[in-house]
């Protein structure tokens, strides 16, 4: 990790302790620790264990979209891939932004392919992703509209979900519509950087139009080719909703560890909104996520949710779904980049 990005991860790290150490002051540490250390271990297991089954979920997508690039690989192998992503994913401010280029560097090392491969590929499922999650939450959110009544707050969230969904499926269809043109913004804007990197960057060459312009094809065409693949686009759909399920069971049998159950339709709305706060500058979404969640279980008209109960199941259902990629994605990311180092 070079000295740049090392800085920006330390500063964001703070950021989402700050955030933290701000929940905490507003919720009590009290009552947290003591539903924490209540919990029951055999159910907060169960969490840790559907956590490493929806990485195996969303790796099983990535291998889909991959064996439909031409690059066949091992569940297994995609499954360690997927940890290694959300391991960049979680130490790198604003999320995928920050993550998916050196998620593209791993894949092109671990499937000897290009980086444009590997960039199309987690580019790919990384939108593949928000379909399920827009669907699953309007789901949660019919259903649970059927069961209570909407507070100023919820209706909020609400909007916030339809907006989300109006927005990606508009941009989709531009996207897809006006490839051409956004193809060559792309190039425009490439060679632009690298030009100015090349004149003010130490140590950085200008690539030149010509090479931007055959990476920036490669990988539209890659983007195509998964786009024009209904057979690996349905079965990477169903990989990723199952992923979905599986964080959403996540956080359902938190509660369930702490004595205080709550609605599967509930999770559902609640999970894929706070997966929205994954874009701010916080490593990872840490800290942001968690308050979205908090704000937004609190807010719902929950049976014996209050704001301690939300939070310590917040903190096991988080604390899975962010520690497990990094440890394993860790390990991941330490072994191929041994391998590099001793290959050089």
């Amino acid at each position: 990790m070079d000295t740049d990005r090392l800085k920006a991860t330390l500063v964001g790290f703070a950021g989402a302790i700050a955030v933290l150490a701000l929940l905490l002051y507003f919720v009590g540490v009290g009552d947290l620790l003591r539903y924490l250390r209540d919990a029951d271990a055999a159910t907060v297991g169960l969490v840790i264990a559907v956590t490493v089954a929806w990485l195996f979920a969303w790796g099983l997508a990535l291998r889909t979209v991959l064996d439909v690039l031409g690059q066949h690989v091992s569940p297994i192998k995609t499954f360690l891939v997927f940890s290694g992503a959300m391991f960049n994913n979680n130490v790198t401010p604003f999320g995928q932004a920050g993550g998916e280029p050196v998620t593209a560097l791993l894949i092109s090392k671990v499937t000897d392919s290009d980086y444009g491969t590997g960039l199309a590929a987690i580019a790919s499922v990384d939108t593949l992703n928000f379909v399920p999650s827009i669907i699953l939450a309007l789901l949660g959110m019919g259903y649970f509209a059927t069961q209570t009544t909407f507070n100023a707050r919820l209706e909020s969230a609400s909007i916030v979900v339809v907006g989300l969904a109006v927005v990606v499926v508009a941009g989709l269809v531009f996207g897809w519509r006006n490839h051409e043109r956004v193809e060559a913004a792309v190039v425009s804007l490439g060679a632009r950087a690298g030009r100015l990197a090349g004149e003010y960057v130490p140590r950085v060459a200008d690539p030149g139009r010509e090479a931007v312009e055959k990476r920036v094809s490669h990988f539209f065409e890659a983007i195509e080719r998964v786009a024009t693949n209904p057979r690996g686009l349905v079965l990477a759909l169903l990989f990723s909703a199952l992923g979905w399920g599986l964080q959403m069971s996540g956080l359902w049998l938190a509660f369930r560890a702490i004595g205080e159950p709550v609605s599967l339709a509930a999770v559902m709305f609640v999970v894929p909104i706070g997966a929205i706060a994954g874009m701010t500058p916080l490593p990872g979404g840490a800290g942001g996520i968690e308050a979205v969640l908090v704000f937004l279980l609190v807010a719902a008209p929950l049976p014996g949710v209050t704001e301690s109960v939300a939070l310590a199941a917040v903190v096991i259902y988080r604390g899975a779904v962010f520690w497990v990629p990094v440890v394993l994605g860790g390990l991941v990311m330490g072994t191929v980049g041994a391998g590099a180092r001793a290959s050089a």
